[in-house]
């Protein structure tokens, strides 16, 4: 009876050791709310753009409809066959020097980009994820410099990460948040947020790549 209570203690003192090990090196990491098993068709509604740069919800909505068909996981689609929609707005641009040379000419930059990206459950007709501040960040070179580019180019890379973030976004779904997500509770039917949900949205989606490496759109329906 002596034996077998100390071998008792010396399991329960075991099992006590291994719980007060040290778990800083343990993380935690939530699985993937996928998109539920409806969403098969995704389209991308054509950004808006709240800045005053002209041209850039263009270039973001053929990234980001780019990068969907380079992922392969939803068909992309226009968005009276689709059932969701990729809705957003870019709304700011920032360009802000961030280094001078000796004649105090700004040398290097960073440029930031914020989007506002939200995507719509067409059957449920409601949200299903928002991100109200979505950033893109890219610091370069002036194109004088060696390795430097031009801002436009510094653009492309940048609408590039940009579309990366939200196909992640939809595609790996609400574990890869990015920016404050916020869920709301259904609006009334017909309605989002109070808007009447506009079926008829043209949308376009890239055509085949040209020579220079950009691809172009080609209008689905209008």
């Amino acid at each position: 009876m002596k034996k077998f209570l100390m071998t008792a203690l010396a399991v329960i003192a075991a099992g006590f050791s291994t719980a007060c090990m040290d778990t800083s090196n343990i993380t935690y990491k939530p699985s993937a709310q996928k998109m539920p098993v409806h969403i098969r068709r995704v389209a991308v509604r054509p950004f808006t753009n709240k800045t005053p740069q002209f041209g850039l919800e263009e270039k973001v909505t053929l990234k980001v409809a780019e990068e969907l068909l380079k992922n392969g996981e939803y068909t992309v689609s226009t968005e009276d066959s689709a059932d969701g929609v990729i809705i957003g707005e870019i709304v700011n641009y920032i360009l802000t020097p961030i280094q001078y040379d000796v004649n105090m000419v700004a040398n290097v930059y960073k440029m930031n980009v914020i989007a506002s990206v939200r995507f719509l459950d067409r059957s449920e007709n409601r949200y299903l994820w928002e991100e109200p501040a979505l950033q893109a960040v890219k610091i370069y070179s002036a194109a004088a410099l060696p390795g430097g580019m031009t801002e436009e180019a510094a653009r492309e890379e940048l609408w590039e990460t940009l579309a990366k973030n939200i196909t992640l976004r939809t595609v790996e779904g609400f574990g890869s948040v990015s920016s404050i997500s916020q869920k709301k509770l259904p609006p009334p039917e017909g309605t989002v947020d109070g808007d009447t949900i506009n079926r008829k949205q043209t949308i376009s989606v890239p055509s085949d790549t040209g020579s220079d490496g950009n691809a172009g759109l080609k209008e689905l329906d209008r």
